[in-house]
């Protein structure tokens, strides 16, 4: 009996499949497992899990809704938020757990990777050796322990079972193995859309190994005309996918590009661009043979160099040329090498996503390609040569073994934020987000001014970096410099007109320094540019409660709320709100009770003035101030009260008319004059108010707390007269 038809061979294929998932799972274990004891990074872990409200809730009906709807950091991905959600359900904050999920799922897509290319190709050993080098590449280390990147590991997850069950199609063709590929063709993109590429890949494995472009007829007229028939119907068969593709780029061009994530055509130019994808292709390859130096974020370098460029393109040219060359007789470089081409070119940068030159975790699925290339490739270079079983068994474990070791110490500066920012400016220069964020971790760590540093040196790097000029100014605001950090807030809206956070931080300064409307207006602008801005709503709510605008605070509390559930700042800011207004709705129906009897009572229309300023309903309050006069007309309190409300509401020659009636019945009280010199300030004239607060001065006026905080008198406490007060008093 031939060994060919011997009973056990079946069997021993079966043991070999099993033995090698094992030490494949093995191997990506020892490696890898560490990841249980790393920490969430501070490069947009907290983004997607740490400070994501909703993530936070767990998995619930609102939340999945979320899931669906939302297209918060740029990207709809909805897959990917259900799977972060899912997390957060079963493990709380776990770090270490939210990690194993990412582990375990590059470790089923390494399986799937080997059980596929052997269902394909049938070759056991070289299957394996693509499988090996895509668990234990170190360029793949990001994808695997980055918890922000489960976008990755989940997409390609269901990247490769759409593989796997065309293989099974084109084998045994039936509508069910076909809507398979197209359902997880479409779970794969709503986990994250750079799986787009499927159906040209698919088309390239309709070439190899799958041989459906084959033809056997001998006939030439009729060979050409079959084969022209056929390939049209490869293509069409993968129409439905296309169409998916094709949508999803639509939707992520426009979600990316709201977002703020696609760099304008005014910043990097179709050239730079172009540039920069092709030293990327190149930089990807010389990391692929030499995994050195791997770091976080690569900046991008504006404009490299013309000898770089072409020398890269001469590169790219050469090895596209021999791959055409041999398409025939070894199918298997051509396919690889388009592989790798095609797969990378949605995030190659010719659309610049990002201020990164180019990033590990891109490679996650197009250095499949490469793999195929140095796989299939080395067992021909060897097949000719004695021992070429053993020389090529001991050159792949020689070669996983390095990579294992390379990879195991890659994952280890992942450890911490500390470690993994300190590495990348260990191992690039330029970096002004790893000097951004080291900041930032040494900040977060009570060492401010360690900080600073690492800031300046961003800045000096880009001066436009508005990022560092916030996060300096945190730096200068937790050691009390307060004046200064808002120097930096603003500076960095300047920069950038849309940082929300900039705006939110400014806001902060303007209340701790009495500025109501000034924070309003910041808290105002972080909002409309950052509407789910939990932080924002709570204080807004605050500077609105401050100016009596009572429905407007609680309105921003109820929201704060709705989006942050568990937020007990804004729970006690709104309970507290409701508590005042239910006791002053009490007293207002007391008020109203005692006018009925004595509609005449000039101290009960005060009072009632006074309840409707603090509910925020200015007309009411002006109504019954305007009646206390009425029937009082020498009440100072109305009388000011009712200048205050014009003065809120704008009209400030009202607002004058008032106050001169206050300095008609008290001339002697500095409190009118002040008020006066106010109204001037507020609408820029600084000489009338100058002169008006020079009088209020005179008459005895030494409250300079007062005069500092009172945003009226921003422009006045510029001039010479201010400085010349403050060394008098």
């Amino acid at each position: 009996m031939s060994c060919n038809t011997c009973p056990e061979k079946p069997f021993m294929n079966m043991r070999r499949r099993y033995g090698v998932s094992l030490l494949l799972v093995a191997a990506t274990l020892f490696v890898f497992a560490q990841v249980r004891h790393h920490d969430f990074v501070d490069y947009d872990d907290d983004l997607y899990v740490v400070e994501n409200p909703v993530v936070q809730t767990g998995l619930n009906l609102k939340s999945v809704v979320w899931a669906f709807k939302t297209t918060s950091i740029a990207n709809w991905h909805p897959l990917t938020w259900l799977s972060h959600l899912l997390d957060v359900q079963l493990y709380g904050l776990n770090a270490g757990r939210h990690h194993l999920t990412s582990l375990f799922i590059h470790i089923a897509n390494t399986l799937l990777l080997f059980l596929t290319l052997r269902q394909m190709t049938g070759a056991l050993w070289r299957s394996a050796f693509v499988a090996a080098l895509f668990a234990l590449h170190p360029l793949h280390v990001e994808s695997v322990v980055q918890v922000a990147c489960r976008k990755d590991v989940l997409s390609t997850f269901f990247w490769m079972l759409a593989i796997y069950t065309y293989a099974g199609y084109v084998h045994q063709p039936g509508r069910f193995r076909y809507y398979l590929v197209i359902l997880f063709f479409a779970l794969g993109l709503m986990a994250k859309p750079m799986v787009v590429t499927l159906p040209f890949v698919l088309l390239l494995l309709d070439y190899w190994p799958l041989g459906r472009f084959q033809v056997i007829e001998t006939d030439r007229a009729v060979r050409k005309n079959h084969r022209f028939k056929k390939n049209l119907y490869l293509l069409w068969e993968k129409i439905p996918l296309f169409i998916l593709a094709a949508a999803s780029c639509l939707i992520t061009f426009y979600v990316q590009d709201k977002g703020g994530a696609v760099a304008s055509l005014e910043k990097y130019s179709l050239g730079v661009r172009f540039a920069n994808a092709l030293v990327s292709y190149t930089g990807y390859i010389t990391k692929t043979i030499w995994p050195a130096n791997l770091a976080f974020f690569y900046p991008h370098p504006g404009m490299w160099p013309l000898w770089e460029v072409a020398g890269a393109f001469c590169l790219l040219l050469l090895i596209s040329i021999l791959a055409i060359r041999n398409a025939k007789d070894k199918p298997f470089l051509i396919v690889g090498w388009l592989w790798y081409i095609g797969t990378l070119i949605p995030v190659i940068g010719l659309v610049q996503v990002g201020a990164q030159a180019m990033a590990d975790r891109y490679t996650y699925v197009p250095l499949i390609g490469l793999f195929i290339m140095i796989s299939w490739g080395a067992d021909d270079v060897f097949i000719k040569r004695r021992f070429r079983k053993i020389v090529g068994a001991l050159s792949a474990i020689s070669i996983i073994f390095v990579l294992m070791a390379v990879s195991w110490i890659q994952t280890g500066f992942w450890q911490n934020s500390l470690k993994l920012f300190t590495h990348a400016i260990e191992v690039t220069s330029n970096n002004t987000a790893a000097h951004n964020n080291l900041g930032m971790v040494l900040q977060e760590m009570g060492r401010p001014q360690e900080a600073i540093p690492h800031y300046q040196r961003a800045l000096q790097i880009d001066p436009q970096y508005a990022f560092a000029h916030n996060n300096w100014g945190n730096a200068l605001s937790a050691m009390e410099k307060h004046a200064e950090a808002a120097e930096h807030y603003a500076a960095a809206i300047k920069i950038n007109p849309q940082y929300a956070k900039a705006h939110y931080n400014l806001a902060n300064f303007f209340m701790e320094d009495g500025k109501i409307s000034e924070a309003i207006n910041h808290y105002s602008e972080s909002l409309r540019i950052d509407p789910s801005y939990v932080a924002a709503h709570n204080n807004l709510g605050t500077a609105l409660a401050r100016q009596g605008r009572t429905a407007e605070a609680i309105a921003h509390f109820r929201e704060a709320l709705r989006l942050d559930p568990d937020n007990l700042s804004a729970r006690t800011n709104l309970e507290k709100m409701l508590a005042a207004q239910e006791e002053r709705d009490k007293a207002v129906l007391k008020i109203q009770e005692a006018l009925v009897k004595n509609p005449m009572n000039a101290d009960a229309h005060y009072r009632l003035g006074g309840l409707y300023k603090s509910k925020g309903d200015l007309n009411a309050a002006a109504a019954h101030y305007q009646e206390a006069l009425a029937v009082n007309p020498k009440f100072f309190e109305a009388s000011k009260n009712l200048g205050i409300i014009y003065a809120m509401q704008g009209k400030y020659d009202g607002a004058r008319e008032c106050f001169h009636r206050g300095i008609t019945l008290r001339p002697h009280q500095w409190e009118s004059y002040y008020y006066i010199a106010g109204t001037y300030a507020r609408q820029n004239r600084s000489a009338e108010s100058t002169d008006w607060l020079l009088k209020a001065v005179d008459k005895g006026f030494n409250d300079w707390g007062l005069l500092k905080n009172d945003g009226n008198f921003e422009n006045i406490r510029r001039t010479a007269t201010y400085q010349d007060l403050m060394k008098n008093h």
